[in-house]
């Protein structure tokens, strides 16, 4: 059972710290263009957003009534640490590089991350990898495309 609470922890820490961490990103990448203000937004959700979704998964294992105390807090763990890892992740780049240059290859890298799991994925459970990678990164692209619209919007009538 540890291993199926790390893989299906490990898993929801992949895809919500890529789709959050991104989709912050582009939004504050879109409405203030400040380096500053993207690294304070990815810092502070790899440490607040993890925890809020460990502390989730704790609630949602407990609500089940079918875990051990054990599997309830090795899920609670394995998704926060999967998560602050995932989102930490996006970080080097942003320090590295121009802010440009690095919101482009940080949504190459969250590409990668998606699509490396999902084959993964797909591929135990005897399942299509090319749909499973399709999915996910147009869920990705998706909140990309919105966040994007979204930060611009802001920008535009709400930052003075």
């Amino acid at each position: 059972m540890t291993k199926k609470c790390f893989k299906s922890s490990f898993g929801f820490g992949i895809a919500s710290g890529v789709i959050t961490a991104l989709g912050l990103m582009v939004g504050l990448f879109a409405s203030t263009n400040s380096r500053g203000v993207v690294l304070g937004g990815v810092l502070t959700i790899a440490v607040a957003d993890s925890m809020a979704d460990a502390v989730g998964i704790h609630f949602s294992e407990e609500s089940e009534g079918i875990h051990s105390p054990k599997e309830i807090w090795l899920s609670t763990v394995y998704t926060f640490l999967s998560k602050l890892i995932v989102t930490s992740s996006f970080l080097p780049l942003l320090f590295l590089l121009s802010l440009q240059l690095s919101m482009i290859l940080n949504i190459t890298w969250g590409f990668i991350l998606l699509s490396v799991f999902s084959y993964i994925i797909a591929k135990e459970q005897k399942n299509s990898p090319i749909k499973a990678i399709l999915e996910h990164v147009l869920i990705m692209a998706f909140v990309i495309i919105v966040t994007f619209y979204l930060g611009t919007l802001i920008d535009k009538y709400i930052i003075t």
